[in-house]
């Protein structure tokens, strides 16, 4: 008998998880006995009990218990309709009794305030494709107990970052939809643009941030260390990007997926007048449902279709706080989204060497719940990083002991800061690098053409391709669940950037010169992983020496394509070599 994982406390505050007490289970080598064993396991865990009507399957998890438990409170949920049908829906929000508070034209969305009652008749006109509740959305930092925190020295985070000068993001614009950014001396001159959701209406004004958490994120983007004496490990990775801060978290570090959603959608909007090339989302919830009707995820998706590579975080799920038994399926939304590069956290142990760096015990595993994607893609720098603070925040003023001051000039502007919200603008800053070096290369084979960007599929296989495997402390390579690709390898990326012609037709070769497929790091040659996580199967051979159709065009990462003759496919690697789950796993 297996006890269904629950989620409680979603009204206030951050999420409390109730792990789930089941058997052990082990997904085997083979990928038929995988499948089964991925099958049976979200079955039971999602053997909800089904409100009757149609239109059950319309309406997410939370929309069911509220139905379940207080039919008649208000609460604000998410529809999305069939594109076009905004209109017509909007003029029978008073026959259900809704009451209308934003439209998402990017999701075909409106944010109502509904009863699950009202919610459930609405969801059972033909126009109405899901009902979202507008969960609470917060930000994926950790505040670690005793006895997971290591001592150890500030963290170089951009060690393993490009060393040649100019790669510094010059001109990208990066979108940080968090809690603000703060106009201090580290980021000075580099926010081009601010606009503040958290009221449910877009106002134009001064950067700010009362939490402090969209500031440490962008620092780690684009931080100069000014106030540190420009010494390295106080500086991000990419200098001198364009920050476009979107505020969607307050003074709590809390916000709203319609937040969100509407943040994205100006990202959107707006990408052209400040070249916005990647929107970093180190911020989610708990996956309420298929990724497919997820308003966050859907969102992602559409930027991605536009051509801005969206960076998230894994979510901070992966172990039971209490008994520090690790759990599968933690991903949150939107890094279930299938074309985001969803990135967990790695423990880099203060060295440059890439021999003891391992995945943090609460980085989220895959899969993704409901879908089963293979999730994360990557890992990236995450534990105990060290970015710049505003004094007068909340995370700086509710923790002291985290502050971290400069041995260079004695400031304690910083914070050092663990979770996949700091791994996630790591690899933010490391897009917006490749896309500079990208841009700038131009031309190709001296001809004089010019050329097509990279897509952010083909962004994303590169990570991967380039990314370098990650041992437990037993010598044992990370699951594919917990590490995905491997670790976020710069120098090895721009490598791969600047011998690409993405001009080359669909199916050719499009290197323009030849590769060593390692990369060094504290003087060791570390073998790149070449692996590309495609959905729940895994590339392997010589997939991104090709301009195949998967990276010259914007499709749904995982989708199924024809691929070469020459793309052998893993059949028992995605999901790890015989992973054991615990007694207790996530949701």
């Amino acid at each position: 008998m297996t006890t269904r994982p629950t989620i409680d406390g979603l009204a206030s505050g951050r999420p409390k998880l109730t792990w789930s007490a089941r058997p052990k289970a082990i997904w085997g080598r083979h990928g038929s006995r995988v499948r089964r064993a991925m099958s049976v396991v979200l079955a039971g865990a999602l053997a909800l009990t089904f409100p009757a009507g149609a239109s059950a399957q319309q309406l997410d998890q939370r929309v069911r218990k509220h139905l379940r438990e207080r039919p008649d409170a208000r609460v604000k949920v998410i529809v999305r309709v069939s594109p076009g049908a905004r209109g017509f829906v909007r003029q029978l929000l008073a026959k259900y009794g809704a009451t209308l508070r934003s439209e998402h034209a990017v999701i075909d969305g409106l944010t109502l305030d509904v009863t699950p009652r009202q919610a459930e008749r609405l969801a059972r006109h033909p126009n109405v494709l899901s009902v979202s509740e507008d969960a609470q959305v917060v930000g994926e930092q950790v505040t670690l107990p005793v006895n997971l925190q290591q001592t150890e020295g500030v963290v170089p985070y951009n060690t393993s970052a490009p060393g040649v000068p100019y790669e510094d993001g010059y001109g990208i614009g990066v979108a940080v939809i968090d809690s603000g950014i703060a106009n201090r001396a580290d980021l000075a001159g580099r926010i081009v643009a601010f606009r503040d959701f958290t009221s449910g209406v877009e106002q134009a004004v001064a950067p700010v941030d009362g939490y402090g958490h969209g500031t440490h994120v962008a620092s780690i983007i684009a931080g100069s260390g000014a106030l540190a004496g420009h010494a390295q490990a106080y500086q991000g990775v990419a200098g001198q990007v364009r920050l476009v801060g979107l505020r969607v978290l307050n003074s709590a570090g809390q916000g709203s997926t319609s937040g969100v959603v509407a943040a994205i959608q100006w990202a959107i909007a707006n990408r052209s007048a400040y070249n916005i090339k990647v929107i970093n989302l180190s911020l989610g919830h708990p996956v309420f449902e298929p990724a497919a009707s997820d308003p966050m995820v859907q969102a992602v998706e559409a930027a991605v279709r536009v051509g801005i590579t969206v960076v998230t975080s894994a979510g901070n799920y992966g172990v039971n706080p209490t008994t520090g038994m690790p759990g599968y399926a933690g991903i949150s939304s939107p890094g279930n989204a299938p074309s985001a590069i969803t990135v967990g956290a790695l423990d880099t142990r203060a060295t440059v060497s890439r021999a003891d760096d391992r995945v943090a015990a609460y980085s989220s595993r895959g899969p993704s719940w409901f879908d089963g994607f293979a999730k994360p893609d990557l890992v990236a720098p995450g534990h105990r990083v060290v970015a710049l603070a505003d004094p007068t925040s909340t995370l700086y003023q509710t923790y002291p002991s985290f502050r971290e001051p400069s041995p260079t000039t004695g400031v304690t502007d910083y914070l050092r800061l663990s979770g996949t919200s700091m791994a996630a603008p790591v690899v933010a800053g490391l897009v917006a690098t490749m896309q500079q070096v990208d841009r700038e290369m131009g031309y190709y084979g001296g001809l004089g053409l010019p050329r097509p960007y990279l897509t952010p599929n083909a962004i994303k296989a590169i990570l991967q391709f380039t990314a370098t495997d990650v041992k437990t402390d037993a010598g044992v390579s990370f699951d594919r669940l917990s590490q995905g690709a491997g670790a976020a390898n710069a120098r090895g990326a721009l490598d791969v950037v600047r011998r690409i012609n993405p001009a080359a037709l669909p199916g050719a070769w499009w290197l323009t010169s030849g590769l060593t497929e390692s990369s060094t790091f504290g003087g060791a040659s570390v073998p790149w992983g070449k692996a590309m996580l495609w959905n729940q199967q895994l590339v392997w051979g010589d997939a991104i020496y090709r301009n195949h159709t998967a990276w010259a065009s914007n499709i749904v990462w995982g989708e199924n394509i024809v691929w070469g003759f020459n793309i052998v496919w893993g059949f028992n690697i995605v999901w790890g070599e015989n992973i054991v789950w615990g007694e207790n796993i996530v949701w």
